[in-house]
């Protein structure tokens, strides 16, 4: 994969530096840093900011679903006029994530154009993958923190007392629900399209590839009996699957050969998913056209770089979510 070795631009294929034995390995993140609304400790003691207006830029490619999950926060708590956005080209090509034009980080760094930038921006000698989303302080002109589970806590209470938002996303009385579908949501399913889509053996593959599928059918059976995730009120549980959902068959399906089913082919999961893309302020979080152009430019997946023009999606169809009781979100 392409990477920063001492501080170093390495040229590489995508997740080459993430496998072993022939399956895909994701690296951890490394920048773990909290923002808090007085800058007193994150919630498990992290070093922390302050929270501030026009203080933090959130870059991002909207190919990417960890990235799409802090677009989709971002939006859910009305934190556009809050923090900035610098979006990414969708093809990851030799310099890694890449920007149309220079992008302002702010005065101590100044005008970048390549993530890995902000990288050794933040640490001179930084040996690892660049990747998005980076949650960026203009000011101090260092990455607070590249882990979007991390991310989207600090947006879910952080900013609150500049917007009087009091939406809670991970409420504590759901917490033991949320995170006990996090985990298996995040390795079989998040995870497990790369798993499947980078897998260099027969073998790697169909391990992948069946967990994925096993873990849809059984959420597909819980969405048969509850609205959301952790019940009747959308968390960021919901968020983390929705990611992978929307990705699934436009990319996720042809590209990384998890085809065995089409994910509308679960009328639960389908119709979940189009629930969510319809809440103000998600659809504009995927792009569809980048998502394709991103995965199909992979060039050992996709070796020709041919987009298919397929399939149709249609996300604005009428969703029958309703029928089950409850709707909303937890409030502070």
């Amino acid at each position: 994969m392409p990477q920063l070795v001492d501080g170093k631009w390495e040229k590489g294929e995508v997740a080459a530096s993430e496998m072993k034995n022939g399956a895909f390995h994701r690296e951890p993140t490394s920048f773990r840093s909290w923002i808090t609304a007085d800058g007193s400790p994150g919630p498990d003691g992290q070093a922390a900011c302050p929270a501030e207006a026009g203080r933090y830029q959130l870059f991002v490619a909207f190919i990417c679903p960890w990235a799409s999950r802090t677009l989709m926060m971002r939006n859910l708590k009305g934190l556009q006029d809050i923090i900035s956005v610098s979006i990414a080209e969708p093809e990851l090509g030799e310099n890694g994530w890449t920007y149309a034009e220079p992008q302002d980080a702010g005065s101590r760094t100044g005008k970048i154009r390549y993530q890995h930038e902000l990288y050794t921006a933040s640490d001179p000698h930084y040996t690892g993958k660049v990747s998005v989303p980076v949650l960026w302080d203009r000011k101090e002109g260092r990455i607070v923190n590249n882990e979007s589970a991390d991310i989207i806590r600090i947006l879910n209470t952080a900013f609150n007392h500049l917007t009087g938002d009091t939406q809670d996303f991970y409420p504590q009385s759901l917490r033991p629900v949320i995170d006990r579908w996090n985990a298996p949501i995040y390795d079989r399913v998040n995870n497990g399209v790369y798993r499947a889509g980078f897998a260099r053996t027969q073998g790697a593959y169909e391990e992948a590839v069946t967990s994925l599928f096993g873990m849809l059918d059984t959420l597909e059976t819980h969405l048969s009996q509850n609205r959301y995730i952790a019940g009747t009120h959308l968390t960021e549980a919901d968020i983390r699957l929705f990611v992978t959902l929307i990705r699934f068959d436009a990319a996720y399906h042809g590209a990384f050969k998890c085809n065995l089913r089409r994910l509308e082919d679960y009328p639960n999961l389908s119709n979940y998913l189009r629930e969510i893309y319809q809440w103000p302020g998600i659809r504009e979080t995927a792009r569809i056209d980048h998502i394709k152009r991103g995965y199909y430019s992979i060039a050992h997946i996709n070796p020709t770089g041919i987009v298919p023009l397929g399939p149709v999606l249609d996300l604005d169809r009428p969703h029958d979510r309703r029928r089950l009781a409850g709707e909303g979100v937890v409030t502070l």
